[in-house]
């Protein structure tokens, strides 16, 4: 009997050596039957959205078939739409003046970790931005989502053999254990990690060069010149989309006092629910672990599933459960990053107010991720935007829509950088310019532009300057 990490180790190693055997003849495809094959998985990635939505909801629970669908069109159609023309093999840029030229070369081969509340769509994504750069890649799945990404895999596999190119380009670990994906890390030569802080700290200790993004736990702040019910519609549309399940989503509203009445009421004649007493403690009960990690039961759910769980009446109609929360930090559970139809309401008495809470809040779990407004005032928008320690700060749009490059035009990604703050090595919106180095080739200047002058063209007499200034060191060493 062999033993599953055994096993999972070993399947991991032959995934990536072929991999790595077949990366060579993509890169020598050149750009042209490189950029023809990432249509083709874009094409058949829109045609299987549905079907790989409803498979990825029914396998892991979490979210609603129709988002995914969206998130699958987004991670296909939408993003090789955005990058057609971006040069990513071969030859680059050229400057003829500066006598430069830039070289793209591929990284090799990627390990690509996948979560589970964003499987397909993030599957597809990271295919294709990895084939786009002449990579392969292989995927280390979430254990509770091997079908369905296995199915995206099957799909992009035979898009590789119908168009000429070698299966191995892309795999993925049948026997997904911690074991596997420890050796991913290790023998793969570039790390794309979305998921937990965990999963993202490993890949940065691996060793190997790794993009990892960091939680986010997004305040979204509603000032008094904001139109308040087209600012609720949009929250409530970007924290109900997939159920909750993207990073970018909404955690908490962040309200001034002169509007915080309205926007309750704007709030709970969309379907919002404010709950208080038993039901508020009820439902805390169910929000995490001992730990006071997540709770994976209540995660990418409705409002109606979360108040099953939690054993309490809600209104017909209810798509999210409010509280208004007294504080931030572990124990105030509202204050935390939330996956799921739960949002977190503050009031304050101005902007300035606001600015300090949500520093707090990003500070809670969230800190180099996202943020968004709902405002008219430029002013206030651009001290925000001066002050937050963010790397999406989104202005009257949803949150969720608009970090991933579906309602702004950020690029389309699903993985979203965080930046050194948050732990991140990058704050951009990962696409396939992160995966390919650049070689430049400099050639070399005229003779007389290579001879170091000063002023009217005399040669620096280096000898003369540090006698200089050893004198000076010594008359102020006497003086003192």
């Amino acid at each position: 009997m062999v033993d599953k990490d055994l096993l999972s180790i070993q399947e991991t190693r032959a995934l990536v050596r072929a991999a790595r055997a077949a990366q060579p003849a993509l890169e020598g495809a050149g750009q042209e039957r490189v950029d023809a094959l990432v249509e083709a998985i874009a094409k058949v990635g829109a045609e299987m959205a549905e079907e790989l939505g409803k498979m990825a909801s029914e396998e892991t629970g979490f979210g609603k078939w129709q988002d995914k669908k969206q998130k699958n069109i987004l991670a296909t159609r939408k993003l090789v739409d955005y990058f057609k023309g971006m040069k990513t093999i071969g030859i680059i840029g050229e400057d003829k003046e500066k006598k430069l030229v830039e070289i793209a070369t591929p990284m090799g081969v990627i390990a690509g970790l996948i979560p589970s509340t964003n499987p397909t769509s993030t599957t597809f994504y990271k295919s294709i931005i990895s084939l786009k750069s002449g990579n392969g890649i292989i995927f280390s799945p979430h254990p509770s989502a091997v079908t369905c990404i296995t199915a995206t895999v099957n799909v992009i596999k035979g898009v590789l053999k119908a168009m000429g190119f070698s299966e191995d380009l892309v795999g993925v670990i049948s026997v997904p254990t911690m074991e596997g994906t420890d050796e991913l890390m290790k023998i793969s030569d570039m790390i794309l990690a979305t998921g937990g802080n965990a999963m993202v700290k490993a890949a940065y200790s691996s060793g190997t060069p790794a993009l990892g993004v960091g939680a986010g736990n997004v305040p979204v702040f509603i000032e008094r010149s904001a139109d308040v019910d087209v600012a609720v519609q949009k929250i409530l549309a970007s924290k109900t989309f997939d159920n909750g399940t993207v990073c970018a989503s909404e955690q908490h509203i962040v309200t001034e006092a002169c509007i915080a009445d309205k926007v309750k009421a704007s709030l709970v004649a969309q379907g919002g629910y404010f709950l208080e007493g038993e039901k508020l403690a009820k439902v805390k009960r169910v929000m995490e672990r001992p730990n006071g990690a997540m709770n994976p039961a209540i995660v990418g759910r409705c409002a109606a599933d979360i108040a099953k769980i939690a054993g309490i009446d809600i209104p017909a109609g209810t798509t999210m459960l409010v509280c208004e929360e007294e504080g931030v930090g572990p124990t105030f559970p509202f204050s935390k990053e939330k996956l799921t139809a739960l949002l977190g309401f503050y009031t304050v008495n101005d902007w300035q107010e606001a600015c300090e809470l949500c520093f707090k809040l990003l500070k809670n779990g969230g800190i180099g991720h996202s943020l968004g407004i709902h405002s008219n005032n430029e002013t206030v928008i651009r001290e925000f935007a001066m002050k937050k320690p963010v790397s999406r700060f989104l202005v009257n749009t949803p949150t969720t829509q608009g970090a991933v490059g579906i309602t702004t035009n950020l690029s389309p990604s699903f993985t979203l950088g965080c930046g050194t703050v948050g732990g991140s090595a990058t704050s951009d919106n990962v696409g396939p310019q992160h995966l390919f180095n650049i070689r430049r080739m400099a050639y070399g200047l005229d003779d007389a532009a290579a001879t170091t002058s000063v002023g009217s063209g005399e040669h620096v007499d280096v000898q003369a300057v540090t006698n200089m200034i050893v004198e000076q060191l010594k008359k102020m060493s006497a003086a003192q």
